[in-house]
């Protein structure tokens, strides 16, 4: 496992949780030569993908990557001036196209972002299905008594979430947001007495557990390993129809998508619990695991 913590390296502003290390090409190169691997993964491109992808084409080795952040979308939220947002999306996806393109292969989470990276210009895209191991989520946490119906925002409190969104919406009940991240202090100001805020949690399942519907505003999102952890609590999830919940979610089933959120939400009180397990089920980490050491095989 190659990390930032090999090298020398910094915070990335806005977020301080992850690390960059952009002066590490040569070590990375010198670490790929020294350890001679079978196979090479760069799950992403970042200043140790692009460091990794160097040494590769320098050397001739086959390396396989993968396709997590959506970064075209994302540029959008941050960026406000709409020319400007426009031109770097553009660049992003140059980018994005260039890194891909040298790789054996691009391992995508669903069938639909596999579609569309195709119609992007992103060559030999495959799916690999993600899972999650929810028998790491552990119990521990003492929640508050909270008015039910419970409606859950679940995962990293980021512009990019959509979390606002959430907050917004109309609900009868509580509205919970579990969870940290940089636009949690904002959010915390705005809406104090409108929602309660758990922060960063280490026991989730108790949070989870007192939740009876997941709301995953979030539309930039490749996949969403939180809807996963939800379902498998038995919780039904209301998502906009984009890339990630379309490919998990079954609407009536464990689940409903839609853009009225609301609607969506108020909908999902009346699904089974065991149809939502059910679903979870489906990613397993073994499964997971099983299927990229057979697609990196190839």
């Amino acid at each position: 496992m190659v990390h930032p913590g090999l090298f020398w390296n910094f915070p990335l502003p806005g977020y301080p949780e992850i690390r960059v290390a952009p002066f590490a090409r040569r070590g990375v190169r010198r670490i790929i030569s020294k350890e001679q691997p079978d196979y090479i993964y760069v799950p992403t491109e970042g200043p140790l993908g692009f460091a990794a992808r160097a040494a590769c084409i320098k050397d001739g080795r086959k390396f396989f990557a993968a396709y997590h952040t959506h970064f075209p979308l994302y540029l959008p939220l941050y960026i406000k001036v709409p020319f400007i947002a426009r031109a770097l999306s553009s660049l992003a996806l140059s980018v994005m196209r260039r890194f891909h393109n040298s790789a054996a292969a691009t391992l995508v989470a669903t069938e639909s972002l596999r579609q569309e990276l195709l119609r992007a210009g992103i060559k030999r895209p495959r799916v690999w299905h993600h899972g999650s191991d929810t028998q790491r989520i552990t119990w521990g946490a003492v929640v508050p008594p909270m008015q039910k119906p419970v409606f859950l925002c679940f995962g990293r409190v980021a512009i990019e979430k959509n979390v606002e969104e959430f907050l917004r919406l109309e609900l009868p009940g509580t509205k919970l947001v579990v969870g940290g991240g940089p636009d949690l202090a904002r959010l915390r100001r705005l809406y104090e007495g409108k929602a309660v805020f758990a922060g960063f949690q280490e026991h989730l399942a108790d949070w989870l557990k007192a939740s009876d519907v997941c709301i995953f505003p979030s539309r930039t999102d490749t996949w969403g390993r939180t809807i996963v952890e939800t379902l498998s609590f038995g919780i039904p999830v209301a998502a906009y129809d984009v890339l990630g919940p379309r490919d998990i979610i079954t609407p009536g089933h464990d689940g409903y998508l839609g853009e009225d959120l609301r609607e969506a939400a108020l909908k999902c009180l009346d699904l089974s619990p065991e149809a939502c397990k059910a679903t979870a089920q489906k990613y397993s980490w073994k499964n997971s695991v099983d299927e990229f050491i057979e697609l990196i095989k190839t």
